[in-house]
């Protein structure tokens, strides 16, 4: 009862030509809900968002290298030392070479991409290798199982799942502060103020 008559004092106030208007009261005439997002919620949604995305995009780069490097090494019966710089080492190789491949399509040169994926991946890759690196060094049995062993892909694809979840936040401060993926972003969406 008390809903209609506000929806009726709208109407007439749009009928006298007033602009005052009911709560939720859409110019088209509908009605919209009076909930109205706040920007700062909003921009934090945005940048985790991002966050995430950035993230799965260096842990592609991790995974493709970490598990290059682990198959190689343990196919070549290595110690634990050499097989984890292989790993870590194709995994910035790797990680790189995604976001150097995917600036240069937005028509910047060679070297100019290469300083961005610096500058956007280097802090995201290093704690994603620290985390991921440390996990398989603890689980017992973990680097000496064999690529037919079980333990192997579970222990890999274990660190590489925490490893996630401890990069999401690393790379939303980030880019919060203009740092880390947001330099790529610039890029990407062809507000790069140079070519080279």
């Amino acid at each position: 009862m008390k809903g209609s008559k506000i929806m009726k004092a709208g109407i007439r106030a749009r009928r006298n030509g007033s602009s005052t208007r009911c709560a939720g009261d859409h110019p088209s005439g509908g009605i919209l809900p009076t909930t109205v997002a706040d920007p700062e919620t909003t921009m934090a949604q945005a940048r985790t968002r991002e966050a995430v995305s950035a993230t799965l995009h260096c842990l592609t780069g991790c995974a493709i290298g970490e598990v290059a490097g682990m198959v190689i090494a343990t196919a070549l019966g290595w110690s634990n030392l050499p097989s984890i710089v292989l790993s870590v080492v194709l995994a910035f190789v790797f990680g790189y070479s995604l976001t150097i491949r995917a600036v240069l399509r937005s028509g910047v040169v060679f070297g100019t991409a290469i300083g961005v994926a610096l500058a956007s991946d280097t802090v995201s890759i290093a704690v994603m290798e620290l985390v991921d690196n440390a996990i398989v060094l603890v689980v017992p049995g973990a680097m000496a199982a064999g690529l037919g062993d079980r333990l192997f892909w579970a222990s890999l694809a274990g660190s590489l799942v925490v490893a996630f979840v401890v990069t999401v936040p690393v790379n939303r401060w980030l880019i919060g502060r203009g740092k880390g993926h947001a330099v790529m972003h610039r890029y990407h969406h062809g507000s790069h103020p140079e070519h080279g």
